[in-house]
């Protein structure tokens, strides 16, 4: 067996060294394997760290990725890699000392098409953290399992991913023309052709979250956005979930502009909007609670965040209806 982790990276200063750091702290034995890294161009410092760790590295390998976007990347990674088993890695993470290990085990225990663990969070501001908390809330999630630490089994999508060469390149790599969502699409296609996706708490990796509410809503959006072209793509959902944000955004913005013209949309404004103060005040407590009571100013704002900017980006999705098409070129 031979392994080859693929990592699309661009602009990651802040954290590179981190995890290149937990990425040659592998506990590995005497498997074979290799990381090629995918650079979009960084212009942060983050090729001259590579470059520098490749130097004194054999393992590590650093391509271009003159696209820029991480679809493009990872598959770019992919062709140039040797190994028959894929692990898909990101700079904005680091990774337990048997992350690789386990990642194998799993695949060959479950016979799964993708495999990868729960998305455990690292945090050092007060702010960052109680983006970390709110990412881990059932509220901010709609329930995606794997924002559960705990959770093992069968899932419609995991952070990274482990496949046999084989299997990915069947399913067809990423998809190019996707910004954002291209793992989720992945596991789409995957699940959709009678594929299997699983999560094991024994993969454990830390993502290191947004630092600041103004990068939490670009990210979000973003999500949001690109959401409605693997929808399109697929004309299928792969949870009722994403459409929530987006529909209570529109409730909002129909019932604010009836009240023009009308008074009783008035009231229900007023109770969606308490409904959804009490529910994200209920969630900020409860987040507050297990993270620390220090953050409890700032969770209501964060969840808010995190559902209005997905919303937003979501509907922006909607309008903007030629967002995928097969004659369409990336962007």
């Amino acid at each position: 067996m031979i392994v080859s982790v693929i990592v699309p990276v661009r602009n990651e200063a802040r954290t590179i060294e981190r995890f290149l750091n937990s990425l040659a702290g592998q506990d590995v034995g005497d498997l074979d394997w290799e990381v090629i890294a995918a650079d979009g161009i960084s212009d942060d410092g983050t090729r001259e760290v590579l470059a520098g760790w490749a130097q004194k590295w054999p393992k590590l390998t650093v391509i271009d990725n003159p696209h820029r976007y991480v679809s493009h990347g990872l598959n770019a990674a992919v062709h140039a890699a040797r190994g028959n088993v894929i692990i898909r890695m990101d700079g904005h993470t680091e990774y337990a000392p048997d992350y690789i290990r386990q990642c194998i085990a799993v695949l060959e225990e479950t016979g799964a098409d993708n495999v990868g663990g729960p998305a455990l969070t690292r945090a050092a501001g007060w702010m960052q953290r109680a983006i970390a908390a709110a990412y881990h809330s059932r509220f901010a999630s709609g329930g995606a399992k794997f924002h559960d630490p705990a959770y093992e089994g069968p899932v419609d999508t995991v952070p990274y991913g482990c496949w046999h060469r084989s299997t990915l390149e069947q399913a067809g790599l990423f998809d190019e023309s996707l910004v954002r969502n291209q793992d989720d699409e992945l596991n789409l296609r995957m699940i959709r052709d009678g594929g299997r996706v699983w999560q094991s708490p024994r993969i454990r990796s830390w993502y290191w979250p947004r630092r600041s509410l103004r990068g939490l809503f670009a990210q979000c959006f973003q999500y949001g956005f690109w959401k409605v072209a693997v929808i399109r793509k697929h004309h299928r959902l792969a949870s009722w979930r994403h459409l929530a944000p987006g529909i209570c955004v529109v409730m909002a913005v129909a019932l604010t502009a009836a009240s023009l013209f009308w008074r009783w949309p008035i009231a229900v404004l007023f109770a969606l909007v308490a409904a959804y103060f009490i529910a994200c005040l209920s969630a900020s407590i409860s987040a507050a609670h297990r993270d620390g009571w220090d953050l409890l100013p700032a969770l209501p704002v964060v969840f808010a965040v995190y559902h209005v900017a997905y919303g937003l980006g979501f509907l922006a999705g909607v309008v903007q209806k030629k967002i995928l098409n097969e004659e369409d070129r990336p962007l």
